[in-house]
């Protein structure tokens, strides 16, 4: 047996960094106290949801991972807590800037960073116009309590993503996330967004652990925004659903929370033999999906 904790956390952001960042601390504390291993945050946790809208002093919200106020903090907590934390922050690497997540092992080494691959850019979730796309590929990283997959938000709705991950060893895979209403599309996403996820968990036979943020975050009109207006409203839902798909731990649309779950990697490893579905693969006859 290879028995490991995981934990999705979620809850609202303001517009203060040491303010959500105390916030994340108190319910990964928390997790641990119920025995998580892992923890995962929400994406760009740190503050509101700035991709709403275009400004180019928003810019200046990216530092290079070394500066970063949230991944110190949980290396620091990594280090007393002897826990994994998945650190999602805007990062700045030279004139590029990235959608990025720390993955801090437990001991507070940094793993490394992956840089979001797959970039959205829709009326209020603009961020091509302040990411650049990730160069780091589906990256894995062996902690102490195993091996893990993380992508971020819009990459959890390709399948790519997750098979290039299991591929490269991923037992668990990991998604922080901000996601809620669709203004234009006049759409509820939230069972669409479960639903691929937990068809990413059934065709690789690997665990998948989503974190949302909640609540509603509204942009006033300004000059530095054209005078535009805006507002969000993140259906939360964030879950752990185990190697088949099925949902065990679910939040609501409202509520901060925390969800705490055990796997066996072992068990799961085991899983993934028995079904023979990386056995199987034909790799030969996929050309058209890179073309």
């Amino acid at each position: 047996m290879r028995k490991v904790k995981v934990c999705a956390v979620q809850m609202s952001c303001t517009d203060s960094v040491k303010e959500n960042i105390k916030k994340a601390e108190e319910f990964s504390r928390q997790a641990v106290k119920e025995g998580a291993n892992i923890v995962l945050l929400p994406e760009l946790f740190e503050r509101k949801y700035f991709c709403q809208e275009r400004r180019y002093e928003y810019l200046d919200y990216a530092t290079p991972l070394e500066d970063n106020d949230a991944v110190r903090r949980f290396s620091e907590l990594a280090k007393e807590l002897d826990t994994v934390f998945i650190v999602s922050f805007y990062e700045a690497c030279g004139n590029v800037l990235y959608n990025s997540v720390s993955v801090i092992d437990a001991g507070g080494e940094n793993l490394g960073v992956y840089r979001k691959t797959h970039i959205p850019d829709d009326h209020f979730y603009q961020e091509k116009f302040y990411f650049t796309p990730g160069n780091t590929g589906f990256k894995t990283f062996k902690t102490k309590f195993g091996t893990i997959g993380v992508g971020i938000c819009w990459d959890q709705w390709f399948p790519e993503t997750a098979r290039c991950l299991a591929l490269n060893g991923a037992e668990i895979i990991f998604y922080p996330t901000a996601i809620g209403s669709e203004p234009v599309l006049s759409t509820d996403s939230k069972d669409h967004w479960k639903r691929v996820m937990q068809g990413h968990a059934a065709a690789n036979t690997v665990p998948v652990v989503a974190a949302n943020r909640i609540g509603t975050e509204i942009v006033e009109p300004c000059p530095e925004n054209a005078n535009l207006s805006s507002s969000l409203t993140f259906y939360g839902s964030s879950f752990i659903c185990d190697q088949t798909g099925e949902i065990l731990e679910s939040a609501d649309r409202t509520s901060e929370c925390i969800l705490v779950r055990e796997f066996d990697l072992e068990e799961c490893r085991k899983a993934r033999l028995e079904w023979g579905l990386f056995r199987d693969r034909r790799p030969e006859c996929y050309k058209d999906m890179v073309e």
